[in-house]
C-alpha cells in the first residue's frame, strides 16, 4: 500500500513537472541561456591606480638672497654630485667678506691693545700704584676684546660661507627634472629657501605609490607580484614588485586607502615620474583549470526546474532501496563520474572548506540537472569549478527566461512528500 501511495506521489509530481516545463507552447515556455565549462587560467586580482616617481629625489634650494648671475643645468641634464648648476651674484656677498676681515682685523688691534693695558695695569697693582677697581676693569676690557675677536672671526666665516653658498652645487647624481629659476631672477631666502631645481637620482628605478581600498589591503603583502598600464603604452603591461604596505592611512571623499609602494624597473626610460598606472595586485592564479562564467553560480532556477528535479527525485524513490543512486547517476548522464554529494546535509563528495555551491546543467538529452561544485579563484567575470563528476564542454545554465523563480528557500533536493535526502550524485 506504501509503495503505491509513492508511486501516485511520483506520477502527480511528474505531471506537475511536465506541466511546468511544457506550458506556453505558444511563447510562455522557458529558455535557458547555456554557457559552457571551459579550462583556462584564472587570476584573482586587486585593482588600484597610482602615480609613477622617482624613488630619490631632492630639491635643490639657495641659502643665500640675490640675483642669478648664471644657470648650468636645464631640464633633462643629467648632473653629477657636486656640479654647479648656478652660481648668484656675488657682488655684495663679496663685499659683505671684505667687511667682515676688515672687522676682525679691528677686533684683533683692539684685543692687543687691551692685553698690553691688562699687562700694565698689573705691574702697577703689584706696586700698589693702581686700585683693585682699575685692575678689574683692565681684565674686564682684556676679556671683552678677545670676545669681540671671537665674535668677528665668526661673522668672517659666516661671509664666507654666504660666498661660497652663492655657487649652487648638485647634492647627488641624477636628472634634473624641474628647473624654477632662470637668469636674471631674484631670489629671496629670508624666510624659506626657495626650490630652485628638483633632481631625480635614477629614473632607471622608479616607484608607483598606489592607493588600495581598506576592503582590498588585507591581501597585499611585501614582495607579492604586481604588473600595471600606462596611457602612454596602452598596449603593454610592466612588472613590478610590492616593496613596502604603509601603515598612515588617508581618507579621501570618506573612503579609507592605503599607500603601497611598488618598485619597477625602467631601464629602457620609456617610464616618466608622474605617469598615472593603473596597477593589479595578483592575489592567487590558478592555471589550466575549469572554469565558468560567474553568471552560472549565481543562477536562481525556476520553479519549473525544482518541479523537474523533485520529480526525478520521487520516481528514483518510487522506485526504491539502493538503486536509487545508481538511477540518480543514470538520470544525470554521468555514470559513475558522480562522486559529488547533493547539497542536503552538505558536500560528502568533497574534501574539507567551503559549502559547495549547486551548478545547473544541460546533459546531451536536453534533461536538466544540478550538482554540487567547490568554487576556487574567481576574477569577476569566471570562476574556477572542482568536482570529481565535471567535464570540459559541459552546458550549464547562466539563465532562463519564462517561469518564476523559485523562493530562495527552497532546496530542489527536498520532497515535501517524503523528506528523503538525494541520491549521492545529484539528478
Amino acid at each position: 500500500m506504501k509503495r503505491w501511495l509513492i508511486l501516485i506521489a511520483f506520477l502527480a509530481a511528474a505531471g506537475a513537472a511536465a506541466w511546468f516545463l511544457t506550458r506556453g507552447d505558444g511563447g510562455g515556455g522557458e529558455t535557458y541561456r547555456l554557457v559552457e565549462v571551459a579550462r583556462g587560467d584564472v587570476e584573482e586580482v586587486v585593482t588600484s591606480t597610482g602615480t609613477l616617481d622617482a624613488v630619490t629625489k631632492v630639491q635643490v634650494g639657495t641659502q643665500v638672497s640675490g640675483l642669478i648671475a648664471t644657470i648650468g643645468a636645464d631640464f633633462n641634464d643629467r648632473v653629477t654630485a657636486g656640479q654647479v648648476i648656478a652660481v648668484i651674484d656675488t657682488t655684495l656677498l663679496a663685499s659683505e667678506v671684505r667687511s667682515a676681515r676688515a672687522s676682525v682685523a679691528r677686533a684683533e688691534a683692539e684685543r692687543n691693545d687691551a692685553q698690553r693695558e691688562l699687562a700694565r695695569t698689573q705691574e702697577l697693582f703689584r706696586e700698589q700704584l693702581v686700585s683693585q677697581t682699575d685692575l678689574d676693569k683692565a681684565l674686564y676690557a682684556a676679556e671683552s676684546s678677545a670676545a669681540s675677536l671671537v665674535s668677528a672671526r665668526v661673522g668672517l666665516d659666516r661671509a664666507s660661507n654666504n660666498l661660497k653658498y652663492a655657487t649652487i652645487r648638485a647634492p647627488i647624481s641624477g636628472t634634473v627634472v624641474e628647473r624654477n629659476v632662470d637668469v636674471g631672477q631674484t631670489v629671496a631666502a629670508n624666510f624659506s629657501a626657495p626650490q630652485l631645481f628638483l633632481i631625480a637620482e635614477d629614473l632607471a628605478r622608479m616607484q608607483i605609490l598606489a592607493a588600495v581600498d581598506e576592503s582590498d589591503i588585507g591581501k597585499i603583502v611585501e614582495g607579492q607580484a604586481a604588473r600595471f598600464t600606462v596611457q602612454a603604452h596602452d598596449d603593454e603591461q610592466f612588472q613590478g614588485s610590492v616593496r613596502q604596505v604603509r601603515l598612515q592611512s588617508t581618507v579621501a571623499e570618506n573612503v579609507v586607502n592605503y599607500t603601497v609602494v611598488i618598485d619597477v624597473d625602467n631601464a629602457d626610460g620609456r617610464l616618466l615620474p608622474g605617469m598615472t598606472a593603473t596597477v593589479d595586485f595578483v592575489v592567487s592564479r590558478a592555471e589550466s583549470v575549469l572554469t565558468v562564467p560567474n553568471a552560472a553560480l549565481r543562477f536562481k532556477p525556476t520553479e519549473a526546474m525544482v518541479a523537474a528535479l523533485q520529480a526525478r527525485r520521487a520516481k528514483m524513490a518510487a522506485e526504491g532501496g539502493r538503486g536509487a543512486g545508481a538511477a540518480g547517476q543514470a538520470a544525470s548522464g554521468h555514470g559513475a563520474g558522480g562522486q559529488g554529494a547533493g547539497m542536503h546535509g552538505g558536500g560528502a563528495g568533497f574534501a574539507g572548506g567551503a559549502k559547495p555551491t549547486l551548478l545547473w546543467y544541460q546533459d546531451e538529452d536536453g534533461t536538466i540537472g544540478a550538482r554540487p561544485v567547490r568554487v576556487g579563484v574567481s576574477n569577476g567575470t569566471v570562476t574556477e569549478i572542482t568536482a570529481p563528476w565535471l567535464q570540459e564542454g559541459l552546458q550549464v545554465v547562466a539563465g532562463v527566461t519564462g517561469g518564476t523563480v523559485a523562493a530562495t528557500s527552497t532546496n530542489p533536493f527536498q520532497t515535501q512528500s517524503t523528506g528523503m535526502r538525494p541520491p549521492p550524485g545529484g539528478f
